[in-house]
């Protein structure tokens, strides 16, 4: 069986046996903490999912102040709220009928803040222009990417419709391409060179789906999830020439765009490139790219907002996109969005403290890297790629031959064995790199670092004295 059967036919059984198992556990253990178990710790550590607030990292004061006065506006009466929270409150209220958020929204969307968002998006581009009609709101990026590939499927075509994605993946992505009825086209990141994204390992990736699938698509993520490469301009350029030469539509998520700290990494979106290399490729490559409230330094997963910004499709599938987004995104997840894309700036009352906190985010990034570094790579049979951005880590595991074996004896992947021992003897609950596939014969782990330092130590302490143990058991 290929690998591109494989995966097609295993990923749901993956998602629904390997972290499934894990989750209910860890959820049986909480329940016997609450009831006065004796066990080696006292609560669950839960570093598995991209989730900041329930990781300890603190919400931004200037977000969830004007959110608070656009829900209560009876706040704005109050002097203290900074002028410019009571400001934008008042503004975007302005933009609902009523002056309420419990309006119905415009149908794709508040006009005004969608105009505001691709301004922003311009500004991020050095200039480049950003059609508002070509932006659309949505409840967050992995709605806006099942979407676009929703319309990309052909079922009346005698090959199932083909997507490249990378080598680790999100798990998520992957199932919402094989739910569509399009067939994944696996590519390997190279792990030994950083996760690099290599040209000639989409070459290969297209040749091997010659005859079981037609690749219509590229998708790709920068910063990198959940291996946290950054991707260079070059890298960018190179991966923009072959999708034009194979006239591919390139979906490129790009949710961590803010979580870029490596000393020689620097965040610059596929938009930005393409229009810089200017024709035949600025006016022919398809492009759409996404991004979220839930990541970056927002962590506002739970409002559920994202946008997608789509550039050379065809005016017939913009509108038919237009009309999938119809009365899909909250009131509160498109304020959520123009804080994102419009925070306070110099000289405005809020500046100073939201320039703070983010800040100490990324200083706090900064620190759980190194950490996490630190004792990954000093650990026998754990090894970790330098993460340059995004919001985790991905070592990989050089599990001993008996650990193996005793995992198939389990019926489990092996580094599920391994996070299943991780949560049973010391309460911490990451994630197995089977979710996100992996290349065969190697195993790794993953668990998020936009956490506060407290959780992380606790997390990699645990983890050191675990994996120590572990080894030795199964040397």
């Amino acid at each position: 069986m290929s690998v591109l059967q494989e995966i097609s036919q295993n990923v749901r059984n993956i998602k629904q046996l390997e972290y499934a198992a894990l989750a209910r556990r860890a959820t049986q253990i909480q329940k016997e903490l609450s009831q006065g178990v004796r066990k080696p710790y006292k609560e669950l550590t839960d570093v598995c999912w991209g989730d900041p607030h329930s990781l300890g990292v603190k919400p931004l004061t200037f977000v969830r102040q004007v959110l608070a006065a656009c829900v209560y506006p009876e706040l704005m009466s109050s002097h203290k709220l900074p002028l410019d929270v009571r400001q934008r409150a008042q503004w975007l209220l302005g933009k609902c009928e009523g002056g309420s958020i419990g309006s119905y929204p415009a149908s794709a969307g508040i006009p005004e803040i969608i105009q505001r968002m691709s301004k922003s998006i311009a500004r991020r581009d050095g200039g480049v222009p950003c059609n508002p009609e070509n932006v659309f709101i949505s409840p967050g990026s992995q709605w806006s990417l099942t979407n676009i590939i929703h319309v990309l499927v052909n079922d009346e075509a005698p090959l199932r419709t083909g997507i490249l994605i990378p080598v680790p993946c999100h798990v998520t992505t992957i199932t919402s391409i094989t739910s569509l009825g399009a067939a994944v086209v696996p590519y390997f990141l190279s792990e030994e060179h950083g996760w690099a994204l290599q040209v000639e390992e989409l070459q290969r990736a297209l040749e091997s789906a010659k005859g079981g699938c037609n690749p219509i698509a590229l998708y790709v993520i920068n910063p990198g999830n959940p291996a946290g490469y950054v991707q260079s301009r070059k890298s960018i350029q190179e991966v923009i020439r072959f999708a034009s030469e194979k006239r591919l539509v390139l979906l490129a998520d790009e949710v961590y765009q803010d979580c870029v700290y490596g000393k020689n990494s620097e965040f610059v979106s596929y938009k930005k490139v393409l229009a810089e290399m200017g024709p035949p490729f600025s006016d022919t490559v398809e492009l759409a790219s996404f991004h979220s409230v839930s990541k970056g330094f927002m962590g506002e997963c739970g409002l559920r907002g994202g946008y997608v910004e789509l550039v050379n499709l065809d005016p017939n599938v913009v509108n038919y996109i237009s009309n999938l987004n119809y009365d899909t995104t909250s009131v509160l997840a498109q304020f959520a969005l123009d804080l994102m894309m419009n925070p306070p700036r110099p000289g405005d009352p809020s500046y100073p403290l939201y320039n703070q906190q983010t800040q100490d985010i990324k200083n706090m990034l900064v620190q759980n890297v190194k950490m996490a570094h630190e004792v990954v790579n000093s650990l026998p049979g754990l090894s970790c790629q330098p993460v340059e951005g995004g919001a985790f880590v991905f070592p990989r595991v050089l599990l001993p031959p008996r650990a193996i074996q005793k995992a198939k004896e389990e019926g489990m992947q092996p580094d599920t064995f391994y996070c299943m021992r991780l949560l049973e003897e010391t309460g911490v609950l990451i994630t197995p790199g089977c979710e996100y596939r992996q290349k065969e014969g190697t195993y790794h782990i993953r668990f998020c670092i936009m956490a506060s330092q407290d959780t992380i130590n606790k997390a990699l302490k645990h983890l050191a004295t675990f994996h120590t143990k572990f080894m030795k058991d199964f040397s």
